[in-house]
């Protein structure tokens, strides 16, 4: 096998096969590559069986793509091999297994939205304060708990919950049970507590999967590092890949010792090191290494890479949230609209979402298309959701969530009173309430909802009879056909009927798509969906849009990369945030989150802070984040900003400094310091801005408009125009495409 295009620490991890082995894979360092020629080797050179394999990661994404250049460098023998996320697996075994734990193996998998509306019904059965515990609140507590291998008594007698969370934890698991559920955390709960009820069953799975690989080990919760630590106990053949300075989701039970602890939890492991960098240039290498050399629990090294050099990091203060988002744009708009940059060569990172709103303000009215990133993903649409639903009730008639989201979609004359009667009907009879359904008589309800439960009953009987008859994706067209969902959208006024139509069209698309891969004479296809949809993230699910300037969180950002990079809101209180600065181990969370943030920029980075800044309606003044202030302390002392003269003291914050961090390893003071007003940056050629209310405009994109105000003046002004399409749209009337006709 070739592996002539793999560095020397990168061939040495591949090749080290037997036993276990950390490899701490630096920002940019080729990880992926490393574990895909990893597995080819194993299979080609080491003659091991691709089923004995099993690869982990933990987005759906990841998978794909691990699979798919495995897949190249093999050519086959991919669909054998187990190349999945954490839950994927969990969930694969479970089909198999889950009998010796008292479940069917029909059982469906709850989402978000399902435990949301499950514990709101519990909440109410228990006559909870529903200000108090909330179902947000709930199902983030109960994971918790399921995140440290806690049940209910457990979690009670540790000490770490009331009794009402302890409560609605017990009634949760025993309703999901009754409903033959599982929400996410018991996919990976329920493996490990096979594995330690049922001896034979984990030594099943370790004779099946003698190498494993382990992707982000770093993202690992208590209950993953136990699931993969059983496995691998015996044969040992263990390689978990992942960087302990990328370890950012604690929020959600990450838990960084798995990483740093290795070696203590397999005595004799290989540790080697990816730390050439094939993303970012030197300098902003260096800024990261000097941000994140301030933690202690973490594993040395440091990055580098053959990009000598590189543009200087700009360090920019503020005067406030406006001042800050008006200078990102204006970069913006300078090498976009002047200079040889694309929009999507951009990306603006921030700690929280709120900070995203005034940014938004400004790319509008600089006429900058952006996306937001964390919008609706398109599995979580309502249309989306409607289908899904009933195709589960079809697999699981005892899904009661999925039967309450659809009993009325669409709209069939059923209403809260009905469906309290028919659920009370059933909780008396200990049934689901579709199986409570088929047993009414006359008189257990009102006339009336009898027969509408009853002919929905029947129709979801008409559409199960199809299966067979039909393929998959003919069956869920006629299921739309016969509930009328298309006159349904028609008739809803909610939201734009075409938008939604070509909503349901897609998804449709995507069953034909996905059914095309499937043997329908050996695999229960709609089992297979379902699981397919409800383990699709909503992080995978991000389309590529050429053009457009990309706006995320911090955590949204992690495993992308982008030529230019602006790092926002560097201010104590929101990065870090207020909650970490006084907890040593959140202090060192958030500054692996900067370090994230760094090593997202290829070739330009932008550090800014503001001296105050509104947020959550509240203005508050500020001071510089301890993570510029350790980048600024890591300069050598002639290379640090020079106290402004005089003159410039009340000068407005454009004349703030940028850092050149290129001079941070050799100790040079040349090009350190660059200050803004000085630098041959290319200036937008600003054009007449002599516009009033009332003119006739024209915009390249918009058409022709009508000035309806104009805020502030010259070339700082805000022009304000109402297009003959009906559009209102306001510009930087410097720079905005529009003349005056």
């Amino acid at each position: 096998m070739d592996l002539s295009t793999l560095n020397d620490r990168q061939r040495e991890a591949v090749e080290t096969t037997e036993g276990p082995l950390l490899v701490l894979a630096g920002a940019g360092s080729g990880k992926t590559r490393v574990l895909t020629h990893r597995i080819a080797y194993l299979i080609q050179e080491k003659g091991v069986a691709p089923w004995n394999i099993l690869a982990l990661t933990f987005t759906n994404k990841a998978a794909g793509e691990m699979r798919e250049r495995v897949g190249g460098l093999l050519g086959a023998g991919v669909n054998d091999m187990w190349v999945m996320t954490f839950h994927s697996c969990c969930a694969r075994i479970l089909r198999s297994e889950i009998e010796q734990l008292g479940y069917e193996r029909t059982f469906v998998i709850y989402d978000d939205a399902d435990q949301q509306s499950l514990l709101k019904k519990i909440i109410r059965e228990l006559n909870l304060n529903e200000k108090v515990f909330t179902p947000r609140e709930l199902s983030s507590r109960i994971s918790e708990a399921k995140n440290q291998s806690l049940d209910a008594l457990s979690y009670l007698h540790d000490g770490y919950a009331p009794k009402e969370i302890v409560a609605a934890y017990q009634l949760y698991q025993k309703q999901l049970k009754q409903c033959n559920a599982l929400d996410f955390d018991d996919l990976l709960l329920l493996v490990l507590r096979l594995f330690t009820q049922f001896p034979e069953v984990l030594e099943k799975y370790r004779k099946k999967f003698r190498y494993i690989l382990v992707d982000e080990y770093q993202d690992t919760n208590l209950v993953q590092y136990h699931i993969v630590r059983q496995l691998a106990s015996e044969h040992r053949n263990l390689c978990v890949v992942g960087d302990d300075d990328q370890s950012i989701y604690g929020w959600r039970g990450a838990d960084i010792r798995n990483i740093l602890e290795f070696e203590k939890d397999f005595p004799g492991a290989a540790v080697i090191r990816l730390e050439q960098n094939y993303r970012s240039t030197e300098v902003i290498l260096n800024a990261a290494n000097i941000v994140i050399s301030n933690n202690r629990s973490r594993k040395k090294k440091e990055l580098w890479t053959q990009q000598k050099g590189g543009e200087p990091i700009d360090v920019y203060e503020a005067m406030d949230e406006r001042d800050e988002a008006n200078r990102i744009a204006n970069r913006i708009l300078e090498g976009a609209r002047y200079g040889d940059r694309r929009y999507d060569d951009y990306a603006i990172l921030y700690r929280t979402h709120a900070q995203s709103r005034v940014i938004e303000m400004y790319l509008q009215s600089y006429d900058i298309p952006y996306r937001v990133y964390g919008g609706t993903s398109f599995f979580q649409r309502a249309e989306v959701k409607d289908i899904v639903a009933y195709l589960r009730l079809l697999q699981n008639s005892a899904d009661d969530i999925a039967f309450l989201r659809v009993v009325n979609v669409p709209r069939r004359g059923v209403g809260n009173t009905s469906v309290e009667a028919l659920q009370a009907f059933a909780t008396a009879r200990t049934q689901p309430l579709l199986h409570a359904v088929m047993q009414l008589q006359d008189g257990d309800l009102p006339r009336a909802a009898r027969e509408k439960f009853v002919s929905f009953a029947e129709l979801l009987s008409d559409v199960y009879m199809q299966f067979g008859v039909r393929s998959f994706p003919d069956v869920v067209e006629y299921l739309l056909e016969v509930i009328g969902y298309d006159a349904y959208l028609q008739a809803d006024r909610k939201e734009n009927y075409e938008s939604r139509a070509d909503i349901v069209k897609e998804f449709v698309g995507y069953i034909r798509e996905f059914t095309e891969s499937l043997d329908e004479t050996k695999v229960d296809v709609l089992s297979a969906f379902l699981e397919n949809v409800a383990l699709f993230s909503a992080a995978d699910d991000v389309d590529e849009q050429n053009g457009r300037v990309s706006m995320m969180t911090l955590h949204s950002a992690k495993g992308l990369e982008f030529p230019v990079v602006f790092l926002c809101g560097l201010e104590d209180g929101l990065f870090p945030s207020m909650q970490s600065i006084y907890e040593p181990e959140k202090l060192e969370e958030e500054r692996r989150l900067c370090y994230v943030g760094i090593t997202r920029a290829r070739q330009k980075l932008y550090l800014s802070s503001a001296k105050q800044r509104m947020l959550y309606g509240k203005i508050s003044p500020a001071l510089p984040s301890r993570f510029l202030t350790e980048l600024e302390e890591a300069l050598p002392a002639a290379a640090k900003p020079a106290p402004r003269p005089a003159q410039l003291k009340s000068a407005p914050p454009q004349q703030a400094f940028g850092i050149s961090v290129h001079a941070l390893k050799s100790g040079g003071a040349q090009g350190a310091i660059r200050r803004e007003q000085a630098s041959p940056e290319v200036k937008p050629v600003e054009q007449d801005v002599s516009y009033s209310p009332g003119q006739r405009v024209r915009h390249k994109a918009f058409g022709e408009g009508t000035v309806l105000a104009v805020n502030g003046g010259g070339a700082s002004s805000i022009v304000e125009i109402a297009f003959d399409n009906g559009a209102n749209k306001k510009f930087a009337a410097a720079f905005a495409p529009i003349e005056v006709l």
